[in-house]
């Protein structure tokens, strides 16, 4: 018999490297110990390869019904409305699953129309930590499930430090707010102290500042984009990693630091309260560059205190397991298809 198709819709690349791609490309290993699985930008495909000829701009006739996919997935309410739109309308008893992204739970849901239908239109609803659910509307909030993102373990760094490094690691636009790291780097005295930023700059006059920051003040590197093995290794060397956003989903390297072992400094925002817990030592108001840097200081000559953050993301390690969320994902997506499977199986075995 074969196993049922799922498609998973991720607007971001595997050249953008990011978050949003990190998690298709994990929930794709997951799903494929038990399914089929194609990740894709958009859904139907625009090269219409999976029905050479099929008449491509028609989203009722194209695929056929032997390549629509049993189930599918879409990250990102707003970027992905027009697929889960044309796959609701061309397969509307199958079901869907919409994984609500940082912008998505913190501006678009609230402002775009395009997003609002998304999470109408959705058979469930999947938030990345439990702080999102409250962003969501009240009638819909039954449909929406709680799934940790994960990352394997690595031994952290051990042995002397030559310096300590805080690593940021996330592209340069807004709503990260990497200025407020650079601003950062103006602040802090330590001389043993080196800020690393890692990441692509995807607003042209960010990598500017970027450049600028680092040329005035040289404990600021910014190392521009790496492949993410090469940032897990750079991460797991490091003192302290530094969150500075001012909207997250759930951030995949928030867990890639905990499960590391290394200790978080992060904006005091929903996305990151979700991940860290609202009793966490190490937040710092969003865009208060001087808290940063004060918590930073208070890292490298306070021991008592670093060990204190360290023990608190220790905590909350186990969250974040690749067994935990592959189970919490296999069991809403079994849940979904299993209806559907036994509807079609009965179909199938009615007399003409």
């Amino acid at each position: 018999m074969k196993r049922p198709h799922i498609w998973i819709i991720s607007p971001a690349s595997a050249k953008a490297n990011n978050g949003n791609w990190q998690s298709a490309r994990r929930w794709a290993r997951f799903l494929r110990t038990r399914y089929r699985v194609t990740i894709a930008q958009q859904w139907p495909a625009p090269d219409a390869a999976a029905t050479p000829g099929a008449p491509a701009g028609n989203r009722a006739s194209w695929p056929g019904r032997h390549t629509r996919p049993d189930l599918l997935i879409a990250l990102h309410a707003r970027r992905s409305a027009a697929s889960l739109d044309a796959y609701v309308h061309a397969c509307p008893e199958r079901p869907t699953i919409l994984l609500l992204t940082g912008t998505d739970l913190y501006r678009d849901i609230a402002c775009d129309a395009s997003a609002q239908a998304s999470l109408r239109q959705a058979r469930a609803l999947v938030v990345l930590q439990p702080a999102g659910l409250a962003e969501l509307p009240p009638p819909l909030r039954a449909k929406a499930s709680v799934i940790y993102q994960s990352a394997d373990t690595l031994r952290p760094a051990s042995g002397p430090r030559r310096h300590l490094d805080v690593c940021m690691v996330g592209h340069l636009r807004e709503e990260k707010d990497p200025a407020t790291f650079m601003r950062a780097a103006a602040r802090v005295r330590d001389a043993r102290v080196r800020l690393l930023h890692i990441g692509g700059a995807l607003e042209p006059a960010l990598g500017q500042l970027a450049e600028a920051t680092a040329r005035d003040h040289p404990r600021y590197r910014w190392l521009g984009a790496l492949p993410h093995a090469a940032t897990r290794q750079r991460l797991k060397r490091s003192f302290l990693m530094a969150i500075t956003s001012r909207m997250e989903g759930g951030a995949n390297v928030i867990i890639e630091a905990v499960t590391s072992g290394v200790p978080v400094l992060a904006s005091d925002i929903g996305g990151n309260r979700g991940m860290l817990g609202d009793d966490y030592a190490g937040y710092f108001a969003p865009g208060d560059d001087g808290a940063l840097a004060a918590l930073i200081e208070r890292c490298a000559a306070d021991p008592a205190f670093y060990a204190r953050l360290q023990a608190q993301c220790a905590a909350r390690a186990a969250l974040f397991t690749p067994a935990a969320e592959q189970a919490a994902l296999l069991e809403l997506v079994d849940n979904l298809l299993q209806p559907h499977t036994t509807t079609a199986a009965s179909t199938a075995a009615a007399p003409l």
